[in-house]
């Protein structure tokens, strides 16, 4: 007896801000702040946002969306690729 092509196979999976990757890719945007020097109100200032935006997604609170981290790392003059890959290689 085969299986259809449309049977569902249902994942559970913790949600990704609790993950190991996660808590890594807020430990290196955090690093590349205090390597440039930065607190969290200075660069919330050069983002536009409130201090508690960096506040919360450094601590896990929030996570960050594509364009949000896109423009994180562009104000922190980092490369994207290398903090995904960084992540990764864990």
């Amino acid at each position: 007896m085969g299986y259809s092509a449309s049977r569902r196979i249902r994942v559970v999976m913790r949600p990704s801000i609790y993950s190991e990757r996660h808590q890594r890719l807020r430990t290196l945007l955090r690093e590349a702040r205090l390597e440039k020097g930065l607190k969290q109100a200075d660069l919330a200032a050069k983002l536009g946002v409130p201090q508690s935006y960096i506040s919360k997604y450094e601590s896990g609170e929030r996570r960050l969306d594509v364009i949000e981290f896109i423009d994180l790392c562009e104000v922190l003059g980092v490369d994207e690729s290398n903090i995904i890959n960084a992540v990764r290689s864990r």
